[in-house]
């Protein structure tokens, strides 16, 4: 036993001994902002419940060494009933897995409770779910790991006001926050609300406020951020925000983490890796560890992109190199014996030069292209179409021999 949890583990005796109430023993943070998270599912998994089933602590142990070079330090997973329903003793042994190996590289675990369908609008059904919580918590309560527990993932999802389903589940996820309260008198329990709006449904509950934020504009990510902590401020709980990042919605990982730093919110991305459920969205490792976009690394670590008044722009053909990739291209496609082995050199000089200058998207990467075609037969109509498209993009790059921004640096200016 660590000597933090030992520590806890003895304040949390003599609290018993002093007749303290339960709710004063739990271990709540008062400040989150320093949570860096990530939710958790691995790449080749088609949803979270085949994720348990087809669990590899090899795999996870590799997926969390790309979290710690990160600067990760907490992790959200979403544990299905089913995955419990079906094999109990193996969900336990891989979940204790998952929090140990997190444990070793400084990274806390929330678990996300999931229900079977129809599990919270039955309320005969409910003492199921709390079995189902008593057992995660058998596995892992006393984990070091352990950092939170997350009650149900959006019962609000997704209208505003809540629907009358919607309440349904609210009413579920209220109850699984008293039941894990109960059984675990040691670790803050927390509800991902879809919405900022909808905390005060669950704040007077949870211990620690959690929402989710796919806001598409930078106004509206802070407005939202900002009436999550003035009600954080209202109820004096903390507060975390366990679900950013979405390509698709307008919500850049940059842009999102950089607007949750400056307030002060801690995070969670959805998600790290690129899964074949949601990775087309979202995801920021492929399994080979290769990254989606360079500007989500930068930006878990701080980094961004400058977008102010004064940026320096870049001059890609400062040195002439632009101007000679077009006139070396523009030969070469005139050449009717022009060389595969030539061509190809010449698509990645374009390539590199279009992706240093920030030229081009990056979508689907020149690089990519021209390394698929040096690894294939030979296809001179597919090389031809790649360096007419690089050319053409190129050429308005192109300076004149006499412009100011060409040449080196004076000799005096280091």
């Amino acid at each position: 036993m660590s000597s933090k949890r030992l520590h806890a583990a003895t304040l949390i005796a003599l609290l018993l001994l002093a007749g303290v109430p339960a709710s004063a023993q739990r271990r709540v943070p008062k400040n989150l902002s320093g949570v860096r998270g990530f939710n958790y599912m691995a790449a080749g998994g088609s949803g979270h419940l085949e994720h348990w089933q087809k669990y590899s602590a090899a795999e996870t142990e590799r997926d969390l060494d790309w979290a710690q070079r990160l600067q990760l330090n907490q992790m959200r997973v979403l544990i299905p009933y089913q995955a419990w329903a079906q094999d109990k003793a193996a969900l336990k042994k891989n979940l204790q897995h998952l929090v140990r190996a997190a444990n070793q590289r400084g990274i806390g675990v929330m678990p996300t409770l999931m229900y079977a369908r129809g599990q919270a609008a039955d309320k005969s059904l409910w003492p199921e779910t709390r079995a189902f919580a008593a057992d995660l918590i058998s596995a892992v309560g006393k984990e070091p790991g352990l950092t939170f527990w997350d009650a149900s993932n959006e019962p609000d999802c997704c209208a505003l006001p809540p629907s009358p389903a919607n309440r349904q589940r609210m009413e579920h996820a209220l109850y699984m926050v008293k039941a894990l309260q109960e059984l675990d008198p040691v670790t803050p329990v927390t509800i991902g609300a879809t919405f900022a709006d909808n905390l005060p449904e669950y704040g007077d509950t949870e211990d620690v406020l959690s929402f989710h934020n796919y806001l598409p504009t930078r106004g509206a990510i802070a407005a939202d951020i900002a009436k999550a902590k003035a009600y954080a401020a209202k109820v004096n709980k903390p507060l975390i925000n366990t679900e950013i990042g979405c390509i698709a919605r307008a919500n850049p990982y940059d842009v999102a983490l950089e607007e949750h730093m400056k307030a002060g919110v801690g995070w969670y991305i959805w998600e790290l890796m690129i899964t074949h459920s949601w990775g087309t969205i979202h995801g920021v490792f492929h399994p080979d560890g290769a990254i989606r976009d360079p500007t989500i690394v930068a930006a878990l670590l701080g980094m961004f992109r400058d977008r102010h008044e004064d940026v320096m722009p870049s001059v890609p053909d400062r040195e002439g190199f632009v101007t000679r990739a077009v006139a070396n291209n523009k030969k070469w496609l005139a050449d009717a014996g022009a060389t595969w082995e030539r061509g190809l050199d010449l698509a990645e000089i374009s390539a590199n030069l279009l992706e240093a200058g920030q030229l081009i998207a990056m979508y689907d990467p020149p690089t990519r292209t021209v390394d698929l075609l040096r690894k294939g037969a030979p296809n001179m109509p597919a090389l031809r179409g790649a360096i007419e498209k690089y050319t053409a993009i190129l050429e308005p790059f192109q300076l004149p021999s006499n412009d100011p921004t060409r040449g080196r640096p004076p000799a005096n200016s280091h």
